[in-house]
């Protein structure tokens, strides 16, 4: 995923537009609620309405080209943020078709992406199986390393909630630290993960 196509997905993610979302394969109307397809040649993520996201449950469905984002979501135990070097709070992992694995690292003005350095991310690997699964493109390790006061985690996700992620960084950052809206509402968004998804070791 390159560092445009991200972008690109987080206006998208960030915007509120008054017109009607339309599905990304048919111009069809979409949910409040709907699925993403990864577009391999466009490299972005694209909207997709629920009879396009059937279409594509069958991996085959989409040849070399579209790859639905799936809705899995896992909490993980036993990692730390140190063994992969990252240098701020909050930041998301996706690893790419040919093994490499990219780190982004959000911020008011988008994200910063930097590649993993492949033993560290091994290592991790060995600490936590959950991650030899990831899936290319469409999946992310999501690290929060909390606040003064505790709550770091770390997340399987669907790359689309990392984008939403980035989108709420971007509307609430104030100020040179981001000021207390946009942690309370990072701290919210995590609250959120595990209500959809459950705690620590539920898949």
């Amino acid at each position: 995923m390159t560092a445009g196509a991200l972008q690109r997905a987080i206006r998208r993610a960030g915007a509120r537009a008054a017109s009607v979302e339309r599905c990304g394969m048919c111009a069809g109307p979409v949910r409040p609620e709907h699925r993403h397809v990864w577009d391999e040649q466009d490299t972005e993520l694209v909207c997709a309405c629920q009879p396009c996201s059937l279409l594509f449950e069958r991996e085959a469905a989409g040849g070399d080209r579209y790859q639905l984002v799936p809705t899995r979501g896992t909490q993980l135990a036993g990692l730390s943020a140190d063994e992969l070097g990252v240098p701020v709070g909050l930041a998301f992992f996706v690893k790419q078709r040919n093994g490499r694995v990219l780190g982004h690292y959000p911020s008011p003005l988008g994200t910063t992406e930097s590649e993993v350095d492949a033993d560290a991310w091994r290592i991790v690997e060995t600490r936590s199986p959950a991650l030899a699964e990831l899936r290319p493109r469409v999946e992310a390790l999501l690290v929060w390393t909390g606040t003064p006061r505790g709550g770091g985690q770390q997340w399987l996700v669907p790359v689309d909630d990392c984008f939403r992620l980035v989108a709420l960084i971007r509307q609430h950052w104030t100020g040179m630290s981001g000021g207390g809206t946009v942690w309370r509402e990072i701290a919210r968004f995590f609250d959120d993960l595990g209500r959809r998804h459950g705690s620590a070791g539920n898949d």
